[in-house]
């Protein structure tokens, strides 16, 4: 079936190639740059008769998706095109001049999910001010947001913990698509890049991403489906906690857990909570990598039912306020970045990982004073609205 939504790839190739004719170009990709046909962006730019593609940036995961979260990754060799392969996730993640050299113009052809954890706008970020920096065009081929563009959500990232993320103050759920956070970012923040955005064709704010049409990649390996990009900007906040967030089950962050807890005591408190849109199932499981790997983990898995009304984030911050509540002196907040699943610290220091997470520390110290979080949701109304209205500028989906 034809897709609803074309994404900035396939209005690319369908007319507006002109836009790289002549120049030598550095595509700035992974395994979610494909074309509708799920053909990837590099083999068809590659190939094509009027496209000079002369090397490949790869940003957290690899360039193929295949690297597990936080590991540092080298320059390489693509084994299908043959071209070098510069690495943005491991001793640089700004594109250098040694780098650039031998390019006109980046592409830039990534999948993002719509939290601001996500460490591919971090890569945009840095990218389009190296083009800026090194006089180099930049040209976005727009994806569609897929937890859509309507809803945005929680505590705007202060300015301290977006410098230590590589990105600019939004909140966790900012309802943008990269090529709108790519123009905010590049007027907002004077960066100057002479930059182009291809425009996804006939997506809809509204629109889910499988409202589209257009088939689902994993993002990265621990975000497998929809359903988790739904709940994620809610339950990533587990990573900076001694609660396992899912990682190594087939479920990561639809269910959360750790040896001392009761899973179905949790359920029927956060049951009782009459949270919108979403119902819980007490449950145990057993990772198989990550935090408590090899221990059985009680806990809860979420079901959204209506996704319009789900709030991941107010949904996260009551479970985290039930399982302190319920369980007293057991949930920490990890010191540092290093995690469990990691085998090396790759991320600025902070002192907790919870606060780089949620952009502020202010949350974590909340949570510890016993503040409900309907009234943590409230102290972030103020900041939320000026960055709405700010964000109305750079919206170019109807």
């Amino acid at each position: 079936m034809k897709p609803r939504v074309q994404s900035g790839i396939d209005v690319l190739l369908k007319g507006r190639i002109d836009l790289l004719e002549g120049k030598r170009i550095g595509l700035i990709t992974n395994h979610t740059g494909v074309t509708s046909s799920l053909e990837w962006t590099a083999d068809v730019l590659h190939k094509h008769p009027k496209v000079n593609l002369t090397c490949l940036f790869g940003p957290e995961h690899g360039i193929r998706g295949d690297a597990q979260d936080l590991v540092k990754i080298g320059t390489s060799t693509d084994a299908r095109t043959g071209l070098p392969v510069f690495s943005l996730y491991g001793d640089d993640i700004k594109p250098t001049a040694e780098m650039t050299k031998r390019i006109d113009a980046f592409v830039f052809d990534i999948q993002e999910v719509g939290a601001s954890y996500y460490t591919y706008i971090a890569t945009m970020n840095k990218s389009v001010e190296a083009a800026a920096e090194q006089d180099k065009e930049f040209i976005l081929l727009d994806r569609p947001n897929p937890i859509t563009g309507v809803a945005v959500e929680g505590n705007v990232l202060e300015e301290r913990y977006a410098d230590l993320a590589e990105i600019r103050p939004v909140p966790i759920r900012y309802g943008m698509t990269m090529g709108e956070l790519a123009q905010m970012f590049n007027r907002e923040y004077g960066i100057g890049c002479k930059l182009t955005v291809v425009k996804a064709k006939g997506w809809r704010r509204k629109m889910w991403y499988d409202e589209t049409g257009l088939p689902w990649v994993t993002p990265s390996p621990n975000l497998p489906t929809l359903d988790t990009a739904v709940v994620y900007p809610g339950t990533c906040l587990f990573e900076g906690l001694n609660v396992s967030e899912g990682r190594g089950t087939t479920r990561p962050f639809e269910m959360v857990g750790a040896p001392w807890i009761d899973g179905f005591k949790l359920r029927e408190r956060l049951t009782s909570e009459k949270l919108p849109g979403v119902s819980f199932r007490g449950l145990y499981f057993t990772p198989m990598f990550g935090k408590s790997v090899g221990e059985i983990c009680g806990g809860v898995q979420l079901h959204v039912h209506d996704r319009r009304k789900f709030k991941p984030i107010l949904t996260g911050l009551n479970m985290i306020k039930a399982i302190m509540d319920l369980f007293p002196g057991k949930l920490e907040f990890k010191k540092g970045w290093t995690r469990a699943d990691s085998a090396e610290e790759t991320l600025p220091a902070v002192d907790f990982s919870f606060d780089l997470l949620a952009g502020t520390a202010t949350i974590r110290e909340q949570l510890l004073d016993g503040v409900e979080p309907e009234e943590i949701e409230r102290g972030w109304a103020e900041d939320l609205k000026a960055f709405q209205t700010k964000r109305r500028k750079y919206l170019i989906y109807s």
